[in-house]
């Protein structure tokens, strides 16, 4: 058994994601360095683990010197790099602006942890981003990567600087492919949104809007699961990429019901245009962090819509039913 986690650095640390991972660290007795610029992060996200070992740094990840020097000043054992651009629509609108935090950022982050002498940098990228309308479903790590907008590019990009500077430099590194995560604190920007956006809208006694015929399926992954195999993947001498998810197909359909029969709401659904370019299929192989990390889902999605609900009661207050 791997000794436990002395210190850490999660960029993006104020995120979804991101905050999940540096409360999970703080548990364990880490001191946790979190960079966040805040600007889609929230300082709220972090008010739990402040208050025990984790110190924020209010930086850009694009800014290198100052990520250097907040690197060399904390001296972590490990880098998580959650810090991203996550809107697929607007990496459309604005690709360069896309590239310049998921690219540049990622070899900035990369850069900091080499020059540092980090152990281990685990970086966050993308499942469903990356495969597109794959030919295989569970779609395996070794199937072509074919992004259909700058978001996933940038995030293969990511991925592969992180191979470049494991071999250029000895860096360890490891790309985690997540599927669609969902649960407490979920900014819901992304396709993994939809459960956030489907949650709130059930609470608020209002249909969930569903695009096309909801037939789309997703392959979604509960919070818990995603910070349990970032802390897995950290221990671990695995490399290149690898899948995290739940291996399960659900249509959206099929989460709109399950999130109506969750909280016992009666909104129901209704039926809007399909969006153009979705991906209809969209399912992770996850036999590789089976193996590798020995990691497996233990949140179902039942399970994991009510534990969402809960939160968001908890932050909608008097206007939740």
């Amino acid at each position: 058994m791997m000794p436990p986690m002395r210190s850490a650095l999660v960029t993006g640390g104020a995120g979804f994601i991101g905050s999940n991972l540096v409360d999970a660290l703080v548990a364990r007795g880490a001191e946790v360095a979190v960079v966040d610029d805040l600007s889609t992060g929230r300082l709220e996200n972090l008010e739990g683990a402040q208050a025990g070992t984790a110190t924020l740094h209010r930086i850009d990840i694009c800014d290198s010197d100052a990520l250097r020097a907040v690197v060399a000043g904390a001296r972590p054992e490990c880098i998580f790099h959650l810090a991203a651009q996550i809107d697929v629509r607007r990496s459309v609108g604005a690709p360069g602006h896309d590239a310049r935090i998921n690219v540049e950022g990622t070899v900035n982050v990369l850069d900091a942890a080499r020059r540092s002498d980090v152990a281990r940098v685990v970086v966050s990228s993308s499942g469903g981003a990356l495969y597109g309308d794959a030919g295989v479903i569970p779609t395996p790590e070794d199937h072509r990567v074919a992004p259909d907008a700058p978001y996933g590019m940038g995030k293969w990009c990511g991925e592969a600087y992180a191979e470049l500077y494991a071999r250029l430099h000895g860096l360890s590194t490891v790309s985690l492919r997540y599927a669609n995560v969902y649960g407490r604190r979920q900014d819901p920007l992304g396709e993994g949104g939809v459960v956030a956006i489907f949650c709130g809208r059930a609470l608020r006694e209002e249909p969930a809007i569903v695009f096309g015929d909801g037939l789309q399926t997703r392959d979604f992954v509960h919070v818990d699961d995603v910070v349990a195999a970032n802390l897995k993947a950290a221990a671990s001498a695995a490399i290149g990429p690898i899948n995290v998810g739940s291996g399960v197909e659900t249509s959206v359909l099929e989460l709109a019901a399950l999130v109506t029969e969750a909280a016992s709401a009666d909104a129901g659904h209704e039926h809007r245009a399909a969006r153009l370019g979705e991906v209809r299929r969209s399912c992770l192989d996850t036999r590789r962090a089976r193996d590798e990390l020995v990691w497996a889902p233990a949140v179902g999605l039942r399970d994991g819509l009510r534990l969402t609900l809960d939160s968001l009661r908890d932050q909608l207050g008097p206007r939740a039913r």
